[in-house]
């Protein structure tokens, strides 16, 4: 195996110092003492993370962000895998059709699924209702999942589970022992997505939440509309903190190689 150059890890550091870059910028404002956006500033201070702790709102918008991230990539990816299951295996008519409508929610501006979406339930007497919203982010993080699942799914060999019906093993049972284990990188990897395009959701969502269902970024985007101060930085700062924490512990316990790539 060749080893890279030094001209290829240079390239390969300024790259992820490109990318890290905007990171720790917001990383240092959160530390300013001012009441406004600085850096570099004249002294650290955690006066905007002690401020955090004391807004209740934004804490509640964050538990409502991970509830309904959660719960949508998880329905999500429950419907992401018969569906792909059944799109890479069978021909029927109307497959390419099916398909196209399971994916078409990437062709189609936020905004316009905002509005849609505001006046169907309306009609119902379902606005503000959180389970009006979950149905929103599953029919908008479904295609991520699918897209994913899929990947899997058509590189899967059929005769391990024909090798397994063949010893006679019942179709869940082969769904479990062999199907799933094998297209498990995808579903993973589909939920993740899923989950990280709901909690990131922002124009849809502003026209579904009322005040007992703001999401994070909601709760963010007002917040922004009434001042700019370092406050929107210690969030910012949380979350990518939170995010690397979490992929360490992943790492640690099962091995991101092996929720990402699967089992060698």
């Amino acid at each position: 195996m060749r080893r890279n150059g030094p001209i290829a890890l240079a390239f390969h550091t300024l790259f992820v110092m490109f990318i890290a870059a905007p990171l720790v910028a917001v990383a240092l404002v959160s530390f300013t003492d001012k009441a406004y956006l600085s850096m570099p500033f004249d002294g650290a201070s955690l006066r905007w993370y002690v401020a955090l702790l004391n807004e209740p709102a934004f804490l509640s918008a964050l538990q409502t962000s991970i509830v309904l991230g959660a719960i949508s990539a998880t329905i999500a990816i429950v419907l992401a895998v018969p569906a792909a299951l059944a799109l890479t295996r069978a021909q029927f008519a109307g497959k390419e059709a099916i398909n196209a409508a399971l994916l078409s929610p990437l062709l189609i501006p936020h905004v316009v699924l905002g509005v849609a979406f505001l006046r169907f339930f309306s009609g119902l007497g379902l606005y503000g209702n959180f389970g009006a919203l979950v149905a929103a982010h599953v029919v908008i993080v479904l295609p991520y999942a699918l897209r994913l699942t899929v990947a899997t799914s058509s590189g899967m060999d059929v005769k391990l589970e024909q090798a397994a019906a063949s010893l006679g093993a019942r179709p869940w049972v082969i769904f479990r022992r062999v199907t799933l284990p094998v297209i498990l990188p995808g579903v993973v990897s589909g939920w993740i997505l899923a989950f990280l395009q709901s909690f990131d959701e922002l124009t849809m969502t502003a026209f579904l939440s009322s005040p007992s269902t703001v999401t994070l970024p909601v709760r963010l985007y007002l917040h922004i509309e009434e001042t700019i101060d370092p406050l929107v930085a210690s969030v910012s700062t949380v979350l990518i903190v939170g995010a690397l924490a979490l992929m360490a512990v992943l790492d640690r316990i099962y091995g991101l190689d092996n929720i990402f790539i699967g089992k060698r």
